[in-house]
C-alpha cells in the first residue's frame, strides 16, 4: 500500500540550494539543453536512455514542466539507447566529465549500486518529505537501507482488454477482481480459429511473474534470489500451460516477442495482454472506447500489483551533490510529475497526482490501475538480475513449447547464480 501523500511547497532550485547550504550561485547551475553533455554543467546534465524521439519528448516533458515553476531551469540530456543504457552507464559515469545525474530503474537499483549515491540526508537537509512517493518504489530505490533515487513514476503491470470481444463473447467484463479460473475460462471463450484469447510474451518479468507475485511470491528474498518460490514457479509454469496445454494463446518467439503481442491486441486479434500502463495510451489510440483494463489474476481475485517504474538519481562521484540534488527535485515537485501524468502517460509516483494521469480515462478502467498501484510490491532483484533475466529468454521457449517445466528451468538457473 501507498504511503500517505504529504503534498510538499513548490521549491526553485534557489531555494532548494539554500536549503542544502550550497554556496554556488543559480548562475552555476544553468546547461545549455542539448544531446551532449561535453562543456555542460554537471549537476544540471542527465545520462538517461534515449532510444528515439519519444524518449526525447519524454524527458523534455519534465523540463518544461519544471520550467512553469523556475524559468532558469534548465537541464541537459545526454545518453544512448535503453538496450545500450545498462552497459554504457557504467562506464560513462567513471569517466572524469561524468555527469552528476542519472536514470535508473527501480528493478536495476542493486544493479546500479556503485554508481547512485545515496538521498536520504540531503532529501532531509531540504527539508523534502520522501513518504509523498509510492511507498512500493521508494522501496524499490532503496539499496542497503538508503534510498538511491527519486521515483517519477509507480507503474503496476496491468491486464489490458478488448471490452468488444467480450461483449461479443457474451462475457463480464473484468476489473478490479478477477480469479485465475475466471481468466481462463474467459480465455477458452474467445479462443477461436487464429483469434486468441491472449497473447503472451516471452520475457521473465510478464504475465507469470506478476501473477506469481499476486499470489503472494517473490523471486528475491532478503537481498538473495529466491527464483524457487513456490508460487513464482507456478505463476511461470501457469503461463507455459496457457500455450501448452489450454491452447489459449501462441508460443511467443523467443527474442523481442512484445511487439508483435502488442499489435495482436491492438489489431484485435488477442483478447488480452499484460503490459504496462505507459502503453495505455497506444493502446486506447487504437481501440478507443473498446480499450479495458483488469486487475492482473490471481487465486483470490483480489488485486495485487508488481510495480515497476524509474526515477533519478546523484552519481556517487558527484562533486557538488547538493546542486545535483536540486535539479533532481526541480523535475521532481507533485505539479512537475503530475504535468509528466497527464501529457505523456506515465502513472505517477505520487498519489495526489494520480488524478492528472486519470483525466480523459474511463472510470473502470482507471479504478483497476490504482487498485494496483495502491496495492503492490515493488520488483526488487539482486546485482545479478541481467543475468536471470537473459537465461529466462535462452530457456523459455522449451517452456512455451512444453519441452521444459518452470521447475526445471528456474531451478537451473537459481543454482547456476543464485
Amino acid at each position: 500500500m501507498n504511503a500517505s501523500t504529504k503534498r510538499l511547497p513548490v521549491l526553485s532550485r534557489r531555494s532548494l540550494i539554500a536549503a542544502l547550504g550550497a554556496a554556488a550561485p543559480l548562475a552555476l547551475l544553468a546547461g545549455c539543453g542539448g544531446s551532449s553533455g561535453s562543456g555542460s554543467d554537471p549537476s544540471t546534465t542527465l545520462y538517461t536512455w534515449i532510444s528515439n524521439e519519444n524518449d526525447r519528448a519524454q524527458w523534455q516533458a519534465f523540463i518544461d514542466a519544471a520550467k512553469e515553476a523556475d524559468s532558469s531551469f534548465e537541464l541537459t540530456l545526454e545518453g544512448p539507447s535503453f538496450e545500450d543504457y545498462w552497459t554504457k552507464v557504467k562506464t560513462r559515469m567513471s569517466s572524469g566529465d561524468a555527469p552528476s545525474l542519472l536514470t535508473t530503474q527501480a528493478a536495476r537499483a542493486q544493479e546500479l549500486d556503485a554508481l547512485l549515491a545515496p538521498l536520504d540526508d540531503l532529501a532531509e537537509a531540504a527539508g523534502i518529505d520522501l513518504s509523498q512517493y509510492n511507498e512500493a518504489m521508494i522501496g524499490g530505490m532503496t539499496v542497503d537501507g538508503t534510498v538511491r533515487a527519486i521515483p517519477y513514476d509507480a507503474e503496476p503491470m496491468v491486464l489490458f482488454y478488448n471490452k468488444a470481444l467480450f461483449a461479443d463473447g457474451g462475457l463480464e467484463l473484468p476489473g478490479t477482481t478477477y480469479t485465475m479460473d475466471q481468466f481462463l475460462d474467459n480465455a477458452k471463450s474467445l479462443t477461436s480459429g487464429d483469434s486468441y484469447g491472449l497473447a503472451v510474451s516471452a520475457g521473465l518479468v510478464h504475465l507469470g511473474m506478476s501473477i506469481g507475485f499476486a499470489n503472494g511470491g517473490t523471486p528475491v528474498t532478503d537481498g538473495a534470489l529466491s527464483l524457487t518460490d513456490p508460487k513464482i514457479v507456478e505463476g511461470l509454469q501457469f503461463s507455459f500451460d496457457l500455450v501448452t496445454e489450454h491452447e489459449v494463446a501462441k508460443a511467443p518467439a523467443a527474442v523481442d516477442s512484445e511487439p508483435a503481442a502488442q499489435q495482436d491486441l491492438m489489431n484485435g486479434k488477442v483478447a488480452m495482454y499484460l503490459d504496462g500502463p505507459w502503453m495505455y495510451q497506444a493502446y486506447a489510440d487504437a481501440l478507443g472506447e473498446d480499450l479495458g483494463v483488469a486487475v492482473v489474476p490471481s487465486e483470490t481475485g483480489e488485486a495485487k500489483g508488481l510495480i515497476q517504474g524509474s526515477g533519478f538519481g546523484i552519481a556517487s562521484n558527484a562533486k557538488d551533490p547538493e546542486a545535483a540534488f536540486a535539479s533532481i527535485m526541480a523535475i521532481t515537485t507533485p505539479e512537475v510529475i503530475g504535468a509528466v501524468a497527464n501529457s505523456r502517460g506515465t502513472f505517477p509516483s505520487i498519489v495526489s497526482q494520480e488524478e492528472k494521469w486519470a483525466e480523459g480515462k474511463p472510470e473502470d478502467n482507471v479504478a483497476a490501475v490504482t487498485a494496483l498501484a495502491q496495492n503492490g510490491a515493488p520488483l526488487i532483484t539482486t546485482p545479478t538480475w541481467n543475468e536471470v533475466g537473459s537465461q529466462f529468454a535462452q530457456s523459455a521457449t522449451e517452456g512455451f513449447q512444453g519441452n521444459r517445466s518452470a521447475e526445471e528451468i528456474l531451478g537451473q538457473i537459481q543454482a547456476a547464480i543464485g
